[in-house]
């Protein structure tokens, strides 16, 4: 059902020569951006009536408007399933307890006397955020971009998830209900790249946003792309994976359940276990076969992700080996479980989220641990973070100085300004000094 890779015996190589060994998702966001640039200029030049037609084209519905009705939002939570309610709400308390804690406050250094730099934080006026739609409902994922921009003070927070024509063309009603506890009253039925174009550019019902984020296909990723330089993004997301190191004292009922969990994402969906144990990988092997035969989404969903170039069982001499290959592999989601398992997790440099031991698995980071699921995917743990109340603050550097702190070091200013041939940056300077300036012949 899984293949398997054995780098045991021989030493393993370094940096992009181990990468190229381990499997990885065909993802091809070039080739995608293409397609979506006739779609982006389309919305570009037509607005709401693009949203239309194009809601029409990939999600089978004719809308009358783009704009999700106020009224739509309360009716969805009224009926809304008590139990649902209530795992949302404590998602929702749970995660504000947690970004709440990465507000950066404003600082000051004194550089030299009269002299001071300050660095304050200061949250985009506006973003976009957006909820997938297509093989599953992901409320989970409304909770995961609002409350960090939320919590990071963003003044307008508007909402994109695509049309179902199931519910007359409006989201779905979990995503809607999602919405309304949180108090984002401005939703669009709108999916993929059209979602990403109307906040890059604005419509007649929707104005521009400064950034965009949240999850989504190949397409959502492509338009990002498009996008960039023009609004920020998140990340570039790509099909969800989840790495688990584990030893002989791993669980095989855990690690087999842990990766189908991944698994029924996508049939690009990764699940990779890294593991110096023979005995433990034909457990899980069994187990899967056990596991995945009880549950759904099966042939469309799981048999392929783990049939897939993505997905393997690697072989490696120990636990260390096992560390540089889950580092040169940079998963989206990585579990521990193996002796002394904290400290194994303490020396991960590469993971979007880190799950610690048996009772720490994937699943609780989706939904009700506190952190954030918006992680990023396809190795690029190695150069980026996973969503947070960062990624939506700006830090500004204010710059304050007296005559004398000037008069201080202005011959050095001047001094680099000629070293760089920059004579009117020197210039700047000598002329606050009756063009003499101190230190300077």
């Amino acid at each position: 059902m899984i293949s398997r890779i054995d780098l045991r015996g021989d030493a393993l190589p370094e940096g992009p020569a181990l990468r190229d060994l381990l499997p990885r998702a065909d993802f091809d966001v070039s080739a995608a951006l293409e397609k979506v640039r006739p779609i982006c200029e389309a919305v570009h030049h037509r607005g709401d009536a693009a949203l239309i037609d194009f809601a029409e084209k990939f999600d089978g519905v004719r809308l009358e408007s783009v704009r999700v009705p106020a009224q739509a939002l309360t009716d969805a939570l009224q009926a809304l399933d008590p139990a649902v309610r209530a795992a949302l709400e404590e998602s929702i308390r749970r995660a504000r307890l947690v970004h709440r804690a990465q507000r950066r406050s404003t600082h000051t250094t004194q550089v030299v006397p009269g002299g001071t730099v300050t660095e304050k934080w200061v949250p985009v006026d506006r973003v976009g955020l957006y909820a997938p739609g297509g093989r599953s409902v992901y409320p989970s994922s409304v909770i995961m971009n609002v409350v960090p921009a939320q919590e990071a003070g963003v003044g307008s927070v508007a909402l994109a998830s695509p049309p179902q024509a199931e519910f007359g063309g409006l989201p779905h009603p979990t995503i809607l209900a999602a919405c309304a506890l949180l108090g984002v009253d401005e939703v669009y039925a709108a999916g993929g790249a059209t979602a990403v174009a109307m906040f890059a550019y604005g419509t007649e019902s929707c104005p521009p946003a400064n950034m965009v984020t949240g999850p989504g296909n190949i397409w959502v990723a492509a338009a990002k792309r498009f996008f960039t330089g023009r609004i920020g993004i998140d990340a570039e997301a790509g099909p969800t994976e989840i790495a688990v190191l584990a030893d002989d004292t791993a669980d095989p009922v855990h690690v087999a359940s842990d990766l189908i969990s991944q698994a029924e994402h996508d049939p690009l969906a990764a699940a990779v276990l890294v593991t110096d144990s023979v005995a433990l990988a034909d457990a899980v092997d069994e187990e899967l076969k056990t596991q995945v035969a009880a549950t759904k989404h099966i042939d469309d969903r799981i048999v392929p992700s783990l049939n897939g170039q993505q997905s393997a069982i690697v072989l490696v001499d120990g636990v260390e080996e096992g560390l540089r290959v889950v580092d040169a592999y940079g998963a989206e989601h990585l579990e521990i479980q193996t002796r002394d398992a904290a400290a194994v997790a303490d020396r991960v440099r590469n993971a979007g989220a880190v799950f610690i031991g048996p009772w720490a698995p994937v699943s609780l980071g989706d939904y009700a641990a506190g952190s954030n699921h918006v992680l990023p995917t396809g190795g690029c743990a190695c150069h980026s973070s996973g969503l947070s109340v960062q990624s939506f603050l700006r830090g500004i550097h204010i710059v304050d100085y007296t005559e004398d702190a000037l008069a201080e070091v202005a011959h050095h200013v001047v001094t680099l300004a000629e070293a760089e041939d920059l004579p009117a940056h020197g210039a700047a300077v000598k002329a606050r000094f009756g063009w003499k300036v101190p230190g300077t012949k």
